[in-house]
């Protein structure tokens, strides 16, 4: 079975995105495993991988995403297996979900040495089934090309096949290709891409909000597509909040705590506001709770303090639905527009 491991050299660099818009330009049809979950989800007592999840749905796999992964916890796997069990089973999940597909992506964790310890990083993976690796890397310019040189340096051919990098999230386009894709060409990787940074894909919608903080929708759940660009924390009084600029800006996530009810009604009537989380795990009184649900603009209850509460969601990835057709819209372009496609439809015909 035909497969394309994906890997980064940092958390946050998009491969999953750019995988989405791989799997949407290159004409094939593709099954998806990630080995080693990293971004849990917990529903109805079964444990499966955001992102399996994602791709179960994008790509209409027909299988459920727990099946796409051998595991999540290091300790179990290293009790479990052993390197020549691993692949195994490896071996024996390729074969399920490239059952009537052209090639697998194999989706490898946060940066190159995630997985190490249970054979499941990048390169160990590549070593065992000769599958060749693109590396996507993102940062500032110097660290994109310390990731290179690593690369080029330490991983030999006897180690890993890894057929080139996509330099993703790149601010200033045209100063990166004249100034840094030079220097990066001369360590002798090959650079499959350059994809600039798009402000759009950083939006999140309320609906990954609320599972993220585990949140209990207690009203407008018709808003949970709403989308968030800015983050608003309502702690002072409402005269005070409303001449703050973040509470005038749209599409925003209000937070405040449940027992203010002037603050959230005035989110809801201030226009822009995308969800209300309530902290403290206080209900709002139901004439609140009835204006939010009319305006479709979600209440989401959390046990929080707002303090807390503000931080959990500073730290949220900005992570890809299913349900958000304009943002895979947009990857799709990106990648078309800015990866060399023809090289990497090549690297599945080997």
């Amino acid at each position: 079975m035909k497969s394309l491991i994906v890997a980064s050299t940092r958390e946050g660099a998009g491969k999953t995105s750019m995988l989405v818009g791989l799997a949407s330009v290159l004409d094939q049809r593709f099954g998806y495993i990630k080995p080693l979950g990293d971004r849990f989800l917990y529903r109805k007592k079964r444990l499966w991988d955001y992102d399996a999840a994602l791709f179960a749905h994008l790509l209409e796999l027909g299988q459920e995403p727990e099946t796409m992964s051998i595991g999540f916890d290091h300790s179990k796997l290293r009790f479990m297996y052993e390197r020549a069990s691993m692949f195994e089973e490896l071996r024996r999940m390729l074969g399920v979900v490239g059952a009537g597909r052209d090639a697998v992506f194999i989706e490898c964790g946060k940066d190159l040495s995630y997985g190490a310890s249970v054979c499941l990083d990048p390169l160990t993976i590549s070593q065992e089934t000769g599958s060749p690796v693109v590396v996507v890397a993102s940062g500032a310019e110097d660290e994109i090309a310390d990731d290179v040189a690593f690369i080029q340096r330490f991983v030999s051919a006897e180690e890993a096949t890894v057929a080139g990098i996509i330099v993703n999230k790149v601010i200033h386009l045209d100063d990166f290709k004249e100034v840094h894709l030079p220097e990066i060409a001369e360590l002798g990787v090959e650079v499959l891409g350059v994809v600039p940074y798009d402000k759009e894909l950083t939006t999140m919608t309320v609906s990954l909000v609320a599972d993220r903080l585990f949140a209990r929708v207690v009203a407008g759940e018709e808003g949970l597509g709403n989308l968030v660009r800015n983050v608003a924390v309502g702690a002072m009084s409402v005269a005070a909040a409303m001449a703050e600029e973040r509470m005038r800006a749209p599409d925003k996530l209000v937070i405040t705590s449940g027992d203010r009810s002037d603050m959230i009604l005035a989110a809801i009537e201030a226009g822009g506001t995308s969800a209300v989380v309530l902290t403290n795990n206080i209900l709002p009184p139901a004439q609140v709770m009835s204006k939010a649900s009319e305006k479709k603009i979600p209440l989401l209850l959390v046990p929080g303090d707002t303090y807390s509460v503000a931080m959990q969601v500073e730290r949220i990835e900005p992570l890809l639905t299913a349900s958000e057709a304009r943002k895979t819209e947009r990857i799709r372009q990106l990648v078309a527009e800015h990866v060399n496609v023809r090289a990497l439809g090549a690297l599945l015909e080997m």
